[in-house]
């Protein structure tokens, strides 16, 4: 081909930077590809040639110098590769063949410190480079996915005309995901779930919150399966059915609506459901862990997700568990009757405790912005997983409306609509823990929702005791109610005749 005849080029050839490379393809650019492994680009490419009708929009490259050469100036290159030290050894193997000005776009899932440090690097050679989230999975990849990026105005200026065709679209009037993309054939019209989020490391840290609440999203769905089953003696069918009629209401969603299908799935191999037969012992890569960590660095109180996190450990714990079950000993499950009543409970719970973990994420990111010197919009930042996303939800629309009205407001659960579902459905939702507990069902998300709901709405907690601990035993000092904020005392605790003193 003609040298710099391509409009982008795309580094890493796994599942999703193929499903990628197709979908910049479907919307009529041309798309220079490269793998490390020279099989694997050519094996794409005669699949393309094959199967897909924008075939001749991909063009595959075995050496770097002939891919970079084939990518219009300034070259737009996208890295699908692994997250970590396999980044830095391709932007490094890039950099010989690059010139000043070009921009190298970051689509895996990168510590955002990682991106910080890799703009300054590539700013001071004179490249620019983008940290872009990249959700929705190879789905979203393929046809639509929710797209975060972040570094400089300038970068994004290049590549935002892409970035925005290949995202997925959702009608601007009611916030409703537009469907319906074919190869060759990609959804047209709607508003682009693809937007700027923030300089340097931003992008991928809302894609870590977003990958966090993800995180707590699951573990939510997962309990309300298990009380289903365990409470009411449901089969994974019936249960799957609740969640299906769910799917129609405000609870509707994407993982939702998966895991209506996945629990009526029957086992292709044997008799039963197939859910049924699958390990309990969850797995994860990361970015889970990540937020948590985040969180306890920033001082956010993101309790919730923590748990989801700890909840995914603990079920690896496969082997363990089996032997603690033979020794620990719980109540004896009692199965209720009023079925109907009690499924209403837990949809309560889920959707209380979903408002919960999405308040603690926004909360994070807030905690972020401040600490990175970042400015959001989290109106924006709800508006573009609505579509594409893991997390897309019809929930997701309230979130922006509730920004867009307030955009100072300082939790989500402050904001009417919020307080209103929390009032309405927190009855339903501390009757279902109480009967998890009673029962000796764990529902560690449900129970982290609800602490966090309710220690974020009490003016007096019980931290008066510990910071006269924390004084006591460490001369840390202590606030009093009635001296101004800011104003610190001590007192010698084993000898409390002698007045305490300001700090």
């Amino acid at each position: 081909m003609t040298p710099k005849n391509a409009d982008i080029g795309l580094v890493g050839l796994a599942v999703m930077g193929q499903n990628l490379a197709l979908n910049i393809a479907d919307h009529g650019y041309t798309i220079s590809v490269y793998n490390r492994d020279p099989k694997k680009m050519v094996n794409f490419i005669e699949y393309c040639k094959d199967n897909e009708p924008s075939h001749e929009n991909v063009i595959g490259h075995a050496d770097l110098a002939s891919f970079v050469l084939s990518i219009k100036r300034p070259r737009k290159i996208v890295l699908l590769v692994k997250a970590g030290s396999a980044t830095d050894v391709t932007i490094n193997a890039l950099l010989p063949f690059l010139e000043q000005g070009d921009i190298i776009i970051d689509g895996g899932n990168a510590l955002w410190t990682d991106t910080i440090r890799r703009e300054k690097e590539l700013a001071a050679k004179g490249i620019e480079f983008i940290g872009s989230g990249v959700s929705g999975g190879e789905t979203g990849a393929r046809f639509g996915p929710s797209l975060m990026p972040s570094g400089t105005r300038r970068a994004w200026a290049s590549l935002e005309p892409i970035w925005r065709d290949i995202a997925a679209k959702v009608d601007p009037k009611t916030g409703e995901p537009l469907e319906g993309a074919k190869p060759g054939k990609p959804v047209q019209g709607g508003f682009s779930c693809a937007e700027y989020i923030g300089p340097d490391g931003a992008g991928h840290y809302v894609k870590m919150v977003h990958n966090g609440i993800e995180y707590i999203d699951m573990q939510l769905i997962c309990e309300a399966y298990w009380l289903m089953k365990n409470l009411l003696g449901m089969t994974a069918g019936e249960i799957g059915k609740v969640f299906e009629e769910w799917n129609k209401g405000e609870l509707s969603s994407f993982l939702i609506q998966i895991t209506g299908d996945i629990l009526q799935q029957q086992d292709p191999v044997s008799q039963g459901f197939l859910v049924d037969k699958i390990m309990d012992a969850a797995g994860q890569k990361g970015t889970g862990q990540w937020t948590a960590a985040n969180a306890l660095e920033l001082g956010s109180p993101a309790n919730a997700i923590a748990a989801a996190v700890y909840a995914r450990a603990l079920s690896s714990l496969k082997e363990e568990r089996v032997e603690a079950s033979k020794i620990l000993k719980g109540p004896v499950v009692t199965v209720e009757k009023d079925k109907k009543e009690i499924i209403e409970a837990i949809r309560n719970a889920l959707y209380c405790s979903k408002i919960c973990a999405y308040a603690q994420g926004f909360q994070l990111i807030d905690k972020a912005q401040v600490a990175y010197n970042w400015k959001l919009n989290f109106g924006e930042i709800a508006q573009i997983w609505r579509g594409g996303c893991i997390i897309r939800a019809r929930f997701l629309q309230k979130i922006t409306d509730a920004y867009l009205s307030n955009s100072r407001l300082k939790n989500l659960m402050l904001d009417p609509y919020f307080t209103n579902a929390l009032s309405e459905g927190q009855a339903g939702w501390r009757k279902v823990i109480a009967l998890a507990v009673s029962n000796g069902i764990p529902a560690q998300g449900f129970c982290a929702a609800l602490a966090y709901y309710d220690g974020y709405r009490s003016a007096v907690l019980p931290a008066n005791l510990l910071q006269a601990q924390r004084d006591y035993f460490g001369a840390h000092t202590y606030e009093r109610l009635d001296a101004p904020r800011g104003q610190f005392f001590h007192l010698d605790w084993p000898d409390a005749k002698r007045p305490q003193f300001e700090v």
